[in-house]
């Protein structure tokens, strides 16, 4: 099954059924950015903070994973230099109905979040990627392709899921409020999901997610050759499992200035 294929339709389906990450910041927020009043969501509620961020101006920024017209006009707003890459067509519409309607310079490029071979080594300051790797089933090339284009001493923001969250029962858990751990890690909507469940997803075309161990999340950028300098949880008040524990995490990572020999 092509994963990528299936998923940027799902994806064009949430743009046209209205999943709140597919919702375009309207005027103000970009009238607020432009006189320097920002902030901006890795993970579900929490703002990321001001010092995980270069001064915008001027700055070269790639929002990697991140159409729906949110953070990026944000960004573009702010003087940063603006990429948006995003496996969604429909996705990346909504980022140019904003640069269009409020007179943004801002670039949006169809692809895949493991492959950016598009862009020149060292080409960004700052690579920003909420929450999205849980649509691919292997996440080390972002990793790796993230380190590649960041210019020595530039940063990749990073959102994920705990994979704790990828255990539980949900459907127990949403219509009871009841926690039975009935899957294991890794967990893949295609592999993991009893046949029935897994075929009445494909059959409404919901976007097909994969758990990643702590150890790929975080340990990969390590072994990527990222520095982690920040971090913090997150949660997601709309479940049941998140009104218990944090269920997202945010990473900062910053490629060294100079590589070991």
């Amino acid at each position: 099954m092509d994963i990528r294929a299936y998923n940027r339709e799902a994806w064009n389906r949430e743009v046209e059924t209205g999943n709140p990450w597919t919702k375009p910041v309207g005027p103000e927020v970009i009238a607020l950015a432009r006189q320097g009043q920002w902030s901006v969501l890795l993970t579900p509620t929490k703002p990321v903070p001001q010092d995980w961020f270069p001064e915008m101006p001027g700055c070269e920024l790639l929002c990697l994973a991140c159409g729906g017209g949110q953070q990026g006009p944000v960004f573009a707003a702010a003087g940063a230099q603006v990429t948006v890459l995003d496996n969604s067509p429909k996705q990346l519409a909504q980022d140019r109905l904003v640069a269009d309607r409020e007179g943004l310079a801002l670039i949006t490029l169809e692809g895949d979040m493991r492959d950016l071979s598009v862009f020149a080594e060292h080409r960004f300051d700052l690579v920003f990627h909420p929450v999205s790797n849980l649509f691919v089933p292997d996440i080390q090339p972002v990793w790796e392709e993230a380190f590649r284009v960041l210019r020595p001493g530039g940063s990749l923001l990073a959102g994920f899921v705990n994979p704790l969250s990828y255990i539980f029962d949900y459907d127990l858990m949403e219509k009871k409020g009841l926690l039975e751990v009935k899957y294991s890690i890794p967990y893949s909507d295609l592999a993991s999901l009893p046949m029935e469940k897994r075929q009445e997803y494909l059959d409404n075309g919901w976007p097909l997610e994969f758990s990643h161990t702590l150890e790929e999340q975080i340990d990969g950028q390590l072994q990527a050759g990222f520095l982690l300098t920040g971090f913090y949880e997150d949660i997601d008040p709309t479940t049941q499992l998140g009104k218990i524990i944090p269920t997202f995490i945010a990473t900062r990572a910053q490629k060294p200035y100079f590589e070991e020999l």
